[in-house]
């Protein structure tokens, strides 16, 4: 028989093997380039490509921080962050953003990035982004060697440009990015309309 699978058993692979595995497996991901400001008052931006809606009522994303960074050093000092949407514009700025900084360096000014005043939370954010997502920390559960954190969305801030008639973010005007395997990135894709069907008779 032609073995048409090849099978990757947890118990045999390193966890940067399992890494790999794992994030050119589950494709395309969303980014958080999440926005957070220290105790002391320092910016910090970064994106974060394990993230998504964890509940709507109530209203609460999550994103996954692998290993203890600046982000979540400082929202736990401070309970709150930013969620801007990353888009196909600011592509490069959201890579540049990943590097290594000194966590005195605030990555809004490393890379050229704006930051505006928010709406109900402390940290900026993102000016260039057309969604801003505003939250309070809701809780973080460790799991293996990662940190889920989970914000309560206090507001959402999206540019009037960006709404459809519908009052909705408009898919396109979005443009938004996501990250692949290795070192590849999704750009926005084409779009297909297809209406949930309803209960089978």
């Amino acid at each position: 028989m032609v073995r048409v699978r090849t099978l990757f058993e947890s118990a045999d692979l390193a966890d940067e093997q399992m890494y790999r595995l794992l994030t050119a497996s589950v494709v395309p991901r969303p980014i958080a380039w999440v926005s957070t400001r220290s105790a002391d008052g320092v910016t910090n931006l970064a994106p974060y490509s394990f993230f998504t809606v964890s509940s709507s009522a109530p209203p609460v994303v999550q994103f996954t921080s692998v290993t203890r960074k600046d982000s979540l050093r400082n929202i736990e000092e401070t309970g709150e962050f930013v969620v801007n949407l990353a888009t196909a514009a600011l592509i490069d700025r959201v890579n540049a953003s990943s590097a290594t900084f000194e966590s005195g360096v605030s990555e809004f000014d490393a890379v050229g990035v704006t930051a505006e005043p928010s709406e109900t939370v402390g940290p900026p954010r993102v000016a260039q982004s057309p969604i801003a997502i505003e939250c309070g920390l809701h809780r973080v559960v460790e799991v293996g060697n990662s940190f889920v954190v989970m914000g309560a969305v206090r507001a959402i801030s999206v540019r009037t440009g960006a709404l459809a008639e519908d009052g909705l973010p408009d898919f396109a005007a979005l443009a938004p990015v996501s990250r692949l395997g290795r070192a590849e990135w999704g750009l926005p894709p084409e779009v297909r309309v297809l209406r949930r069907p309803g209960r089978p008779s």
